[in-house]
């Protein structure tokens, strides 16, 4: 049959627009909105917080400028997948997809979702908690529903991306000017002695950078303990290297993609440390740490009666949020399979459409799945640490092609300083919570990471897949109209 034998490409939908809504997008979630409290309380005062605000941007800032010269040098859609497997090698590679599409992304769309479903859900249920059921049901609508827009366009998901974008740095500028006008009135008072209490202890300083990092990710959940704020800061800051999932999709990704890392992260930054001047500005620090909801709080004491529009802009942003995670989530898990590290059919493309709606649908069941018992904390909070480690890796494979491979075509580089010290950033992250509050679930998601090169040797090696599989193969590539893809080079 002609269908099944075609060779698909995806198409290059997403200009620099959209590159910027999709970095940007994915970094601004409900965390700013919401919970931006946990910096101020592990820093110790408003002067210390605008510090490790302005590090936590630098940071970012230098690793997604690395990981533009590896969307450059090897312009594939898959992001550390791709990029481990082509430098370090295919066991780890498979490790980390493993952890990557069976455990993290889901979780971590599970926690975005709960977050818009809590927000949508707040002013049918003042004063109290929705029930978890009704809360679920509402995570589970949106996680749907975002999987069906990005099954049908590229260009619809895409849009979706820029106008919840638009949303958010409207709602982020409200707030800014709202602080303006108050500095302008001359509420300057929690801005005298900027440093006094200024926490300088080396545990408080790695929290404190944690949480910023943290909000640079899209999403927020609120965990116990003092390791669990720690490993929730790090294991989530993906919003930087989304583009780095999608860019075969990418327009002229040798130009878009640098810029688009300089522009996003710039503008996240810059919105973040006014609309920190603007919550001290209105709240005490104690009335900021003591917050629930920091925007909903400096919403009502602002706009009065208005003050709901803070939490529809905070579900419009863990909406989009939540959209490019499914979007960059997605990619990943079809370029693996494309890579023969996971299910055929996980590799092939809308015939029409041309949208990897197998690796999607996937995507989406196994966050559906891991939604149904509600204890995605847990994983986060001892899966967290495994980001940041695979950052590193990944940035060593930069190392290596800088040093191994100088004669490779580099439209965009950077000084090899910049991995360099980035990698010392990771050691220190994926380190500082084993350290700060050791416990044996680190030792059992080490082992779960390790078990993958057992997993890899008999069914990705040599290929042990029961004819089953096969069968099943054809009946969905015929009853969903998918067919193999190549890549977009």
């Amino acid at each position: 049959m002609e269908r099944d034998t075609q060779r698909l490409n995806l198409t290059r939908e997403v200009g620099i627009i959209g590159a910027v809504s999709f970095i940007a997008g994915v970094s601004i979630g409900s965390g700013i909105f919401i919970s931006p409290q946990f910096v101020m309380s592990a820093s110790g005062s408003p002067g210390a917080t605008f510090v490790i605000w302005t590090c936590c941007g630098l940071i970012t800032m230098l690793a997604g400028l690395c990981y533009a010269e590896l969307g450059t040098v090897i312009p594939e859609s898959g992001g550390e997948f791709i990029y481990i497997l082509q430098t370090v090698g295919k066991v780890v590679a498979f490790m980390f997809v493993i952890s990557f599409v069976i455990v993290m992304k889901p979780a971590a769309g599970t926690g975005i979702a709960l977050n818009f479903a809590e927000c949508i859900l707040a002013p049918f249920y003042s004063g109290c908690s929705p029930p978890q059921l009704v809360l679920k049901l509402v995570a589970a609508g949106a996680i749907i529903v975002l999987t069906i827009v990005n099954c049908l366009s590229v260009r619809l998901a895409t849009t979706i991306q820029m106008v919840t974008l638009v949303v958010k740095v409207l709602a982020l500028t409200v707030i800014t000017l709202g602080g303006v006008v108050k500095l302008f009135q001359g509420h300057t008072e929690n801005f005298d002695n900027a440093f006094e209490g200024t926490n300088t202890d080396v545990s408080s300083i790695g929290i404190a950078f944690y949480q910023g990092l943290w909000s640079y990710s899209g999403w927020n959940t609120e965990l116990s303990n003092r390791g669990a704020e720690t490993s929730r800061g790090l294991w989530s800051y993906d919003g930087w290297n989304t583009l780095n999932y999608l860019t075969e999709e990418l327009k002229h990704p040798e130009v878009n993609l640098p810029r688009a890392v300089v522009i996003a992260i710039s503008l996240v930054t810059g919105l973040y440390l006014l609309v920190n001047v603007s919550y001290l500005t209105v709240m005490t620090p104690k009335e900021l740490m003591s917050s629930s909801a920091v925007a909903v709080t400096w919403g009502n004491k602002v706009l009065g009666s208005w003050g709901w529009i803070m939490s529809v802009a905070a579900a419009l942003s863990a909406f989009g949020s939540l959209n490019g995670t499914f979007f960059s989530g997605g990619r990943v898990c079809f370029v693996a399979a494309r890579e023969g590290h996971m299910p055929d059919i996980l590799a092939m493309a809308h015939v029409h459409r041309l949208t990897p709606s197998p690796a999607l649908i996937f995507t989406t069941v196994v966050s559906l799945l891991v939604l149904i018992p509600g204890d995605f904390q847990s994983i986060v909070n001892f899966f967290s640490f495994t980001a940041w480690f695979f950052y590193g890796i990944t940035l060593s494979g930069l190392l290596y092609l800088k040093i191994k491979k100088p004669e490779l075509p580099r439209p965009y580089k950077v000084p090899i300083i910049l991995p360099i010290l980035v990698i010392i950033v990771a050691i220190f992250l994926v380190l500082a919570p084993i350290i700060d509050d050791p416990q044996i679930e680190y030792l059992y998601v080490t082992l779960f990471i390790l078990s993958g090169a057992i997993v890899y040797v008999p069914f990705i090696h040599y290929k042990l897949c029961p004819g089953l599989l096969t069968k099943l193969t054809v009946f969905l590539q015929l009853f969903l109209e998918v067919a193999p893809a190549e890549k977009n080079l």
